[in-house]
């Protein structure tokens, strides 16, 4: 029998499996941290810095306050502290390492110029000289920059500019031929994987690829709570013919369950049988790449809330503005809080807060005063400023001067 839910309970099932439902207790340290990121299975990373790294935001809107050095140990610190890798999970990425081997597979097509950029496809195929030659001098020297390898007499240009060593690292991380040892500022420092990646990962029997697929949506299914085939496979990036024939073996040995979900047009999938909290109180902001709302046609489904990125738009087009969080509280995404780390004077700056409904709640006020404060303490920011005019603006100046 397929299990029917209404949207309240997809909504609460996704939050609880996105790791809101519970509040931390106590000091974060590195195990509470892994242990949210492993739910989490993926963080995007992006160089946008507006606010601060976008890989920091997730852990800080589920766990409150924390370190953020406690991530850096995770991601790049001494070896006995590494739980994370970083690839090309959900875009640009950081893993828990139990799933490198599900990913051997996009490496391999990588070396054979599937699943990458054409432009990389391209480089592989007609620059292996200098491919090779960049292997080499990691293999000798140890962890590299892009930079540090350039034989570019000018200034490299925007990303599709690369240096050719550039393009060749950039080919061998896709190809698992390297990894990323460490970050210089945001550069990453790419070394062989026997260097940084343990044993017990790099030397895992050899999956093959529709037994990785069949994992990784497992692991998409339990981090979604509730999901369509699109949902799913685009947690990790699968290609859609792919992901079907799994899905379609997933159900079959009963590892995925059917669920229709109340106002959705295609059928979705549960992993096992869901455990459904009463209810999910708590306020967020969230990043603009959190896997909570990444599938912006899944945030609109689950929330109806209509969210698309504006940071590439031009400022006179813009609706919402540059960096916008969505605003979370006791289940609904509730308001748009375009914000920026205005670091030289130590300030949050709000320059625009757009609501969904007409007036917030005194709760839901006092709330989104509160996750501002929180956000500048965590950031090192003395103080939040408003630099903005609505009526809410009105109303959250003083909850946010006193």
């Amino acid at each position: 029998m397929t299990l029917s839910l209404s949207l309240a309970e997809a909504r609460r099932l996704a939050l609880a499996a996105q790791g809101f439902a519970r509040m931390p207790r106590g000091a974060i340290g590195h195990r509470q941290l892994r242990a949210q990121i492993e739910r989490l299975g993926v963080l995007q990373i992006d160089s946008v810095n507006a606010l601060v790294r976008s890989h920091y935001l997730p852990a800080f809107s589920r766990l409150g306050h924390y370190d953020p050095a406690l991530l850096d140990d995770l991601a790049w610190g001494k070896p006995r502290r590494r739980s994370l890798f970083e690839y090309w999970g959900h875009e640009a990425s950081l893993l828990p390492l139990e799933l490198y081997p599900l990913l051997r597979w996009r490496m391999r097509r990588a070396a054979e110029g599937q699943g990458i950029y054409r432009q990389l496809a391209e480089f592989g195929r007609q620059r292996q000289d200098v491919i090779q030659r960049v292997l080499l001098a990691v293999r000798e020297q140890g962890a590299l920059g892009a930079g540090s390898l350039s034989t570019r007499s000018e200034r490299a240009g925007p990303w599709w500019d690369w240096s050719a060593e550039k393009h060749a690292l950039e080919w061998l991380f896709a190809a698992g031929l390297v990894t990323v040892a460490g970050r210089r500022g945001f550069e990453r420092l790419y070394d062989l994987p026997q260097r940084v990646i343990p044993a017990a990962q790099l030397d895992h029997p050899e999956l093959d690829e529709a037994e990785a697929q069949r994992q990784l949506l497992l692991h998409s299914a339990a981090a979604l709570g509730v999901a369509t085939e699109r949902d799913l496979r685009d947690y990790f990036r699968l290609d859609a013919s792919d992901a079907k024939a799994r899905i379609a073996e997933l159900v079959e040995a009963g590892e995925l369950q059917p669920v229709v979900v109340q106002g959705w047009k295609q059928p979705a999938y549960c992993r096992g049988e869901p455990s459904i909290p009463r209810r999910v109180r708590g306020s967020a902001l969230l990043s603009p790449f959190d896997s909570l709302i990444w599938e912006r046609e899944r945030t609109e489904r689950l929330f109806g809330f209509r969210y698309r990125l504006e940071i590439y738009t031009p400022p006179d087009k813009r609706v919402y503005g540059y960096y916008v969080l969505p605003f979370l509280h006791h289940e609904r995404l509730l308001a748009r809080v375009d914000l920026r780390s205005e670091r030289a004077h130590g300030r949050l700056a709000v320059h625009a807060v757009h609501l969904e409904e007409a007036v917030l709640s005194e709760e839901a006020l006092y709330a989104l005063a509160g996750e501002l404060r929180a956000l500048a303490q965590w950031l090192g920011l003395e103080a939040v400023l408003l630099n903005c005019r609505s009526p809410v603006a009105t109303l959250l100046r003083p909850l946010l001067e006193g």
